[in-house]
């Protein structure tokens, strides 16, 4: 062997006992990544003047929180046009449902003294005449008591529709004060009081703990090594402990080495995506952006 060759072999395993920390202990391999956060854009489905904003960056809130406000001008009319057409509508349904009590009342009183009327009648008591007019003033009562149910109808209808009407309001009117859907930091706001916010538009990014995750690369023959759930350590500057995480992805196609990692030597290489989560005390610890050197401990 010559002494290139042997001095080939000897970096080698210099190389190998770093990325194993340790030829004769416990293994672990190390690999570069990164912090990354998922953000969540908090929104309203329609547009208005920014006219509260209840938070700042770096604020921590907690789900249901309030975080800021629309204008509610037209709002807060539709609904007090909803409300007033219910009211017109319950009004016009108690109406005929009094109504609809007195015409049944009235039918009642109408079939016994057509009933009394066809015995005496049959007893030549009373004129066929008195029969024929008890006869009809059934058929109007009979009629009137129709009348009404269709009338009640209608105002159940129109009732039902109002209350559509007044609960629809009432939620474009919810929608113009938004609160946070989770809990987590703020980390931007994206308008300031006074500016007009388009619909949909985010006004404020909310991270929560548990959208935190960790980002790094490995090559194609350290793959075998990971699997799903699998834990992992992740030290950073100024970190006082390794943060504990969990692999919860790893890519299923590899890509060409990210930007991110520098090496000259590295870039031709294909790697796989790996992500690692930690629990959401723990992520607290980090920001995202933050380099990482995620450790995999082997027995």
């Amino acid at each position: 062997m010559n002494f290139m060759g042997f001095m080939n072999r000897k970096v080698l395993a210099a190389v190998g006992c770093l990325v194993l920390a340790g030829c004769g202990g416990s293994k672990e391999e190390i690999f570069q990544g990164y912090a990354e956060g998922e953000y969540v854009r908090v929104a309203a489905p329609f547009a208005g003047s920014l006219t509260e904003l209840a938070v700042k960056r770096g604020d921590q809130v907690k789900a249901g929180a309030p975080l800021y406000a629309l204008e509610q001008e037209n709002e807060r009319a539709a609904r007090q046009e909803a409300e007033q057409r219910l009211k017109k509508a319950g009004d016009s349904l108690e109406s005929a449902k009094a109504q609809r009590v007195q015409a049944a009342a009235s039918l009642k009183h109408a079939e016994q003294t057509y009933r009394r009327t066809q015995e005496l009648a049959g007893k030549k008591f009373v004129s066929p005449q008195a029969l024929d007019d008890a006869r009809s003033a059934l058929d109007q009562a009979q009629a009137g008591l129709a009348s009404l149910d269709a009338q009640a109808t209608a105002a159940q209808a129109d009732a039902a529709a109002a209350r559509a009407v007044l609960k629809q309001a009432e939620w474009k009117l919810a929608q113009k004060t938004v609160s946070a859907p989770v809990a987590g930091s703020v980390e931007d706001t994206l308008y300031v009081t006074g500016e007009w916010v388009a619909a949909g538009g985010p006004v404020v990014s909310l991270l929560p703990p548990e959208n935190l995750k960790a980002r790094f690369f490995v090559p194609e023959t350290r793959l075998g090594t990971l699997k799903l759930g699998q834990s992992v350590e992740l030290r950073c500057d100024g970190c006082k402990a390794p943060v504990p995480a969990k692999v919860s992805f790893i890519a299923a196609q590899a890509e060409y080495t990210p930007p991110v990692i520098y090496s000259k030597e590295n870039r031709t290489k294909l790697v796989y995506l790996v992500e690692a989560r930690p629990a959401p005390a723990d992520a607290a610890k980090l920001r995202p952006g933050q380099p990482l050197d995620v450790v995999l401990k082997h027995d």
